[in-house]
């Protein structure tokens, strides 16, 4: 197991963390609907409670958080480990909030149904140069009905002005990150346990052809029994993937090469994101235990936009 320092518990299945410049760390608690900062010192302020499921989290060009809201899950809890299950019963919809940091006001940017796209379980995102976004639909499934979503990746507008279903379909894709030139989107598949990479051709395209079966190109799968969750990439191209059941992180080369694997204790480790005045610290929210953790990281990651 890798060595890391507990920056704070107790939290409620955190994802979407944020490294601020000031230290702390924002990041989602999904099973409590809630947006959190948490502190160098650990000590923990709520942000905002927009509900549903806030899922994944960056930095707008305004200056706010921009969430993913997957509208809830249900949750099974055992032997201290706390694990989604299913579609909530109180579903409240898929959508892309705006929160503002000072104040928590929460605006919903994109519902589904707007410029006529579906959004089940809104879950990673990520700004590029252009002030538009990429993010996954994750989906959702149905225990009671027998039924699986089958969804796609969007692209959007930072303004509220576009949006659009760029790839459908998708298999479950969660984690979602760029290249540092811009020119690749990468997409971490859950249940097929893949990561895919695109060619991005302008702004909110991609190349149609680029695999043999459509745009996409696998890029990567691990052996085994294993799940990915979301991702972050750093300065050096590598996608660093969380990975589920593995307990840690599969680091790739944009080659599709295994870099290195780093371990963790929690089943459920399902993201990290990258901080620091040198860019090599790196924080992993340890969901299934309710931890934020810490780490130094061998390089350095990559500064995503709007983070200053």
């Amino acid at each position: 197991m890798s060595d890391f320092e507990l920056v704070t518990d107790g939290l409620r299945f955190p994802e979407g963390p944020v490294a601020m410049d000031d230290g702390s760390v924002v990041l989602v608690e999904i099973a409590e609907g809630r947006i959190t900062r948490v502190q160098p010192d650990g000590t923990k302020d709520t942000v905002a409670e927009p509900g549903g499921g806030p899922n994944g989290a960056a930095i707008g060009p305004d200056g706010k958080l921009y969430v993913c809201n997957n509208g809830g899950f249900e949750y099974i809890e055992s032997d201290g480990m706390l694990a989604p299950h299913g579609i909530a019963k109180d579903y409240s919809g898929g959508r892309i909030e705006r929160v503002d940091l000072e104040t928590g006001e929460v605006e919903t940017l994109y519902k589904s149904g707007d410029f006529d796209c579906v959004l089940r379980g809104p879950n990673d995102i990520v700004f590029d140069a252009h002030g538009g976004f990429w993010f996954t639909d994750h989906g959702k499934v149905n225990y009671e009905t027998r039924c699986h979503d089958i969804v796609g990746i969007f692209y959007a507008k930072a303004d509220g002005s576009h949006l659009e279903e760029v790839i459908f379909p998708s298999n479950n894709p969660n984690g979602v990150g760029l290249s540092p030139d811009g020119k690749t989107l990468y997409a971490a598949e859950t249940y097929t346990c893949r990561l895919m990479s695109f060619n991005i051709t302008e702004p909110g395209k991609v190349a149609p052809d680029a695999g043999p079966g459509g745009p996409g190109i696998p890029l990567y799968r691990p052996a085994g029994y294993k799940f990915f969750d979301s991702l972050a990439v750093d300065g050096e191209g590598n996608i660093c993937i969380a990975t589920i059941g593995e307990c840690g992180i599969s680091v790739v080369a944009p080659d599709g090469s295994l870099v290195e694997f780093v371990a963790t204790d929690d089943i459920f480790t399902t993201n990290v994101c990258f901080g620091g005045p040198d860019m090599r610290t790196a924080w992993l929210t340890l969901s299934g235990t309710g931890r934020l953790v810490k780490m130094d990281w061998p390089r350095p990651g990559l500064r995503l936009e709007h983070n200053a």
